[in-house]
């Protein structure tokens, strides 16, 4: 690849640059995180699995159906915990969904392969011990920002009886994938950053989920933020033109938001995103 075309995907994905206040989103949501955890009935750090990453926090919600959304925090795979992301909860244990925003160990400590083998571990745990918080095994839905979008993709193409002949199917009844990456091959070409995640052609492709068949049936919508680079605008828009086609269940428009302000829609009951949400996990009626 040309110097020029090394440039161009370099300066593309590198978000915090293109967005020079990034720092500021943080840290609001690292304050608003810990008031939402010192607040609420909340369980921190439940274990899916014996790796330093593999753990878990649930905010149940008092009332609704039993729906929940198990939600995968961004950071490109090497970066930012599940703590960062509990201001999510307020909004949607108000509106009667159970919240779990899990954690992963963190490239370069491991390889993304090795994340999404702990995502099918938090997936197979949450399904297990979901009567447990309150909700219902046939409720269960899965969102993710930016390399939790990438994994919510992988997650809703897993086949749950090969992985575990215990599961269902269809363990997740929907999938919303926010500013995500589904075809992993220009990562190859950013030096910065696959400095960590060490992609090479071959694990790009397999772990590209643009280019994998969806699971199930089960709905999958996407989300970019309008004001996104246009490799991140191209990314969301793979799996509304791949073989993700047939599931897919529209594209949720966030328009004058960059790849950090578009997450707080997912914050704001009123927001399009949330909206979007709520219609995903068919709770709009």
């Amino acid at each position: 690849m040309s110097a020029p075309d090394k440039a161009f995907l370099s300066r593309e994905y590198n978000n915090r640059e293109l967005v020079p206040e990034h720092a500021g989103f943080f840290a609001r949501w690292d304050e608003l995180s810990a008031r939402a955890r010192s607040r609420m009935t909340c369980y921190l750090d439940r274990r899916y699995g014996d790796a330093p990453g593999e753990t878990i926090d649930i905010f149940p919600a008092r009332k609704g159906d039993g729906t929940c959304l198990m939600f995968i925090h961004g950071g490109y795979w090497r970066a930012l915990d599940k703590k960062d992301f509990s201001f999510l909860a307020p909004a949607w244990v108000d509106a009667g969904v159970s919240l779990a925003v899990v954690n992963y160990d963190l490239c370069p400590r491991v390889s993304v392969d090795e994340i999404v083998r702990q995502m099918l571990r938090a997936s197979r745990w949450l399904w297990q011990n979901a009567e447990e918080y309150g909700m219902d095994q046939d409720r269960l839905y899965v969102g993710g920002h930016s390399a939790g979008g990438h994994l919510t993709a992988m997650l809703m193409a897993a086949l749950w009886p090969v992985f575990d002949r215990s599961l269902p199917k269809d363990l997740w009844k929907g999938g919303l994938a926010i500013s995500g990456i589904y075809d992993l091959r220009p990562l190859v070409e950013v030096d910065w950053l696959n400095a960590d995640l060490r992609l090479d052609a071959e694990s790009a492709l397999r772990l590209s989920p643009a280019f994998l068949p969806p699971a199930t049936r089960a709905p999958v919508m996407t989300c970019v933020g309008g004001d996104e680079s246009s490799e991140f605008r191209r990314q969301n828009a793979l799996l509304g033109s791949s073989r993700w086609r047939s599931v897919f269940a529209g594209d949720i428009a966030m328009p004058g938001k960059n790849h950090f302000s578009v997450m707080d829609g997912l914050a704001e009951q009123k927001s399009a995103l949330f909206e979007g949400a709520r219609r995903l996990m068919k709770l709009d009626k």
